[in-house]
């Protein structure tokens, strides 16, 4: 008899990039509240994990500049092994998830989040964020701003690039 595998946890990092500033900001220049503007990162094998321009990047919990969370959502937990893992994000890193492929409404650090929480434990990250780029589109301030918008590019900095290859990370 095998066993019973081995459970890792789960959690998702939010950080509001405005530091509250949407929430005061938001009913004025887009006409609806916005709770915050919103970076998400994957805590699974005792680092956090993150999508930006710079391609996918890790560091211990709460390494980045932006220090603490704002907020920590439990996933559940995962059975894949952290070997596993890091071999699923070196595949995500040579193709989806690349730097140059970055973009701050379409394919962001949230997109990243959704898609390794899917693969972890089979659930999606909460829909107030994947949601967010959206919403802020839907107003004729978001449209205007869009051109400028599409041209910001995110990096967190305090992380190391993720890569790995013949072992070395």
């Amino acid at each position: 008899m095998e066993p019973p595998p081995t459970l890792h946890l789960v959690k998702l990092y939010v950080y509001d990039l405005s530091k509250g500033m949407a929430r005061r900001l938001s009913p004025l220049m887009l006409g609806k509240q916005l709770d915050g503007i919103w970076h998400t990162s994957i805590i699974v094998h005792k680092d956090e994990f993150f999508y930006g321009s710079g391609g996918i990047s890790s560091c211990a919990p709460g390494g980045t500049l932006l220090g603490p969370p704002d907020s920590v959502v439990d996933l559940g937990s995962t059975e894949v092994t952290e070997e596993i893992f890091l071999e699923y994000l070196s595949s995500l890193g040579e193709s989806m998830f690349r730097g140059e492929s970055y973009n701050l409404f379409e394919h962001n650090c949230n997109t990243f989040s959704n898609e390794v929480a899917q693969f972890l434990t089979g659930r999606k990250i909460p829909s107030y964020i994947t949601d967010l780029p959206s919403e802020v589109l839907s107003t004729p301030f978001g449209q205007a701003l869009r051109p400028l918008l599409d041209s910001i590019q995110i990096q967190p900095p305090g992380g190391n690039t993720f890569r790995r290859h013949n072992g070395q990370s």
